[in-house]
């Protein structure tokens, strides 16, 4: 019923994009691992999302919005500098922007805009676990170990328990502060950024300090927002029948055992549930808004910085040019944008920094991979046209070889490494919406052209190169810089389990690797 008032009074609360004395004011929610099939039908009917669903009813609704990059450092890297990541060298969660790079927020407060970023950045080098890092550096290693703990659901609380994830919920508070306080009270217009970790998995404490997130945590209150009879079970390929990417990824996500069919429902229910606190957290932002009598003036952007694969492709998390990994929610609402659009354009985060800047009548600083939505969802006129493909990549852990996938039209063609050491991939999505069949041998003229198409984009089999050589860099100055403690340290990372099934092994794989060439 709430938002059906904030409905009605968004209608009648003024239009026309830079129209109003001031430029408009922007809010940015990014939320993280948010599966962007969820804002639209058939995805949307799985859970009660009442906020996204307002912003899609008054906004416009991107349907084939893609990550630059599918995992969390990079993707933000991509959205906060307008650029593909091979073009920033952001090869994993450690290595990203410098401190010092200019983004579109930096731009705006040069140009008169107060300015606010709250919650996750995390788009600069130097952070997440020592463990991600070095797993990310030693993927080319020859051995197999698995570095996540088992996907599993914890229900907390009861009926009544609304505030999970209490870190969220805190820089949501924060944020509706600064709205009712320095922005309610502001000459000048606004600029804010919120960044949520929901709904990313929690970190599974039972495993240790140096556990990765295997959690899918929530509440009996939450989880009254599924509708878990359309649920669905995804299909798996056997494991022998995988690609040796995804083998890879299953093996190293911890997903290769048994899982019952309803632990795998169990897992899928529980992370819409955390995408419906998520939605919570967006609404209480634009019940803000709309209190201070703000919202009319203002541009709201939610997106994510990557999916969540949920048990398809029998792995969780990410890390995978897969739909559930790669496609990411975009939904904007503002004075001037038209409303219940949906957008079939295939577009990714590189494009939010032009359409911001358009929207803001910034001019953009250097050379930017994307191009501004603006005409997309106002209908006006643009000189340049927006291309009809998409372009992901990715360099870090839990997949053995870069990989570069480029949407275009009904296709999906994933290559990875130098194009030639790892057999590609190609999916009909029009036909093939689960990606199981591996079409590559059968359209030998589709895989031409689309890798003729990659090529002109991006030079993957050079940047492939400069990642290992990275690698390689970047680890043995790690492992010098531990001088004696490297064999202790390097065994209690989370793949310490594994590890210590053959120590000595190991460690001689690693040697290898370091005393080997480029495969």
């Amino acid at each position: 019923m709430f938002v059906v008032i904030l409905l009605l009074l968004y209608q009648h609360s003024g239009e026309g994009i830079c129209h109003n004395v001031s430029r408009p004011n922007i809010v940015m929610v990014m939320s993280d691992a948010f599966d962007g099939r969820l804002t639209f039908e058939p995805g949307s009917k799985v859970v009660q999302l009442p906020y996204i669903n307002y912003v899609r009813q008054l906004g416009s609704t991107f349907l084939n919005a893609y990550t630059n990059s599918p995992i969390c450092c990079p993707s933000r890297a991509a959205m906060w500098s307008g650029r593909f990541v091979h073009l920033t060298q952001s090869w994993n969660n450690y290595k990203c922007l410098d401190a010092n790079a200019t983004t579109w927020m930096d731009l705006l407060e040069r140009n008169g805009y107060l300015t606010k970023m709250m919650g996750k950045l995390d788009y600069t080098s130097g952070s997440h676990s020592v463990s991600n890092r070095v797993e990310a550096w030693t993927r080319d290693v020859q051995f197999l170990l698995r570095q996540e703990g088992r996907p599993v659901a914890q229900l907390v609380g009861n009926t009544s328990t609304v505030r999970v994830m209490q870190k969220d919920w805190e820089t949501t508070d924060k944020a509706t502060q600064w709205i009712q306080q320095a922005a309610a009270s502001s000459r000048q217009p606004f600029a804010l950024y919120l960044g949520l970790n929901l709904p990313h998995t929690y970190r599974t404490e039972s495993l240790g300090p140096t556990a990765g997130g295997s959690t899918f945590r929530t509440s009996p209150y939450w989880l009254k927002k599924v509708s878990s009879e359309v649920i669905s079970v995804p299909k798996w390929l056997p494991m022998e029948a995988m690609h040796p990417v995804d083998y890879y990824s299953t093996f190293t996500k911890n997903c290769s055992g048994d899982f019952t069919v309803e632990e795998v429902k169990n897992i899928r229910a529980f992370y819409y549930a955390m995408c419906a606190e998520a939605d919570a957290m967006l609404g209480q932002v634009i019940s803000a808004l709309r209190e201070t009598g703000l919202l009319s003036n203002t541009v709201v952007i939610f997106t994510s910085d990557h999916g969540e694969l949920a048990m398809e492709h029998r792995q969780f998390y990410k890390m995978s040019m897969f739909e559930g990994s790669s496609h990411v929610p975009l939904l904007i609402m503002g004075p001037g944008l038209m409303s219940g659009l949906q957008v079939n354009q295939l577009v990714s985060l590189v494009d939010l920094y032009p359409t911001v800047l358009e929207i803001t009548d910034i001019s953009p600083v250097g050379n930017l991979s994307g191009h501004s939505l603006l005409p997309l969802v106002t209908g006006a006129f643009s000189k340049r046209q927006h291309p009809d493909w998409v372009l992901s990549e990715y360099h870090g852990c839990n997949v053995n070889a870069s990989t570069y996938m480029l949407r275009s039209g009904r296709w999906k063609y994933i290559t990875y490494a130098d194009g030639l050491t790892v057999r590609p991939q190609l999916f009909d999505l029009t036909v093939d919406k689960d990606e199981l069949h591996n079409v590559a041998l059968k359209f030998p003229d589709v895989h031409a052209r689309l890798d003729k198409l990659l090529l002109s984009i991006v030079d993957y089999p050079e940047v492939s190169t400069a990642v290992h050589v990275y690698n390689k860099q970047a680890f043995t100055e790690w492992r010098k810089s531990l001088e004696g403690n490297y064999s202790r340290v390097i065994a209690e990372l989370r793949w310490h389990v594994d590890w210590q099934k053959d120590v000595l092994a190991n460690e001689r794989a690693v040697d290898e690797w370091l005393s080997g060439s480029f495969r």
